[in-house]
């Protein structure tokens, strides 16, 4: 950020830390809201959402399980535990990596792939509700542009933009 005349470096500091809780807020009000809504219509929850979609975009249907938990950002343990929860309902399975006697990977289920289905326009409807209808087109390259900067090369999505 740029000073201007009169400014300070912790006026702009300060301005900058606003920013920055009003994007944590965002996310975290978004965030709430999806949950919501994935639990009362899919008793599905938004992170076990995520881990069916992820699985859902890979080839056949599977993940290794340290992939899987770097996509979803959870760390290996609580992607064990969801895991375990979403093979008990049947969503995901566990197999074995043949090259890998240690290795895990986590398998969608047509169960699973159904559930997702079932659940996707829920998780669309909110996303455009809580946040894509909110920008118009202009606001929405621009704040692509931005994320863009955050997380430059190979992880960042494609720009639909």
């Amino acid at each position: 950020m740029t000073l201007t005349a009169g400014e300070s470096r912790e006026s702009v500091g300060s301005a900058e830390l606003v920013v920055w809780r009003m994007l944590q807020r965002a996310q975290v009000r978004i965030t709430r809201a999806l949950e919501a809504d994935l639990l009362a219509e899919h008793d599905l929850a938004l992170a076990s959402y995520e881990v069916l979609l992820q699985l859902s975009e890979a080839p056949e249907r599977r993940l290794r399980m340290n992939d899987l938990a770097d996509r979803v950002l959870l760390s290996r343990s609580g992607l064990t535990r969801l895991i375990d929860r979403l093979q008990r309902d049947g969503l995901v399975e566990r197999e074995a990596c043949a090259s890998d006697a240690r290795g895990l990977f986590a398998v969608l289920t047509d169960a699973g792939a159904a559930r997702l289905a079932e659940a996707g326009p829920t998780y669309l409807r909110g996303v455009r509700a809580q946040f894509l209808d909110m920008l118009d087109a202009d606001e929405l390259r621009r704040c692509a542009a931005m994320l863009t900067k955050l997380f430059p090369g190979p992880q960042a999505d494609t720009d639909p933009y």
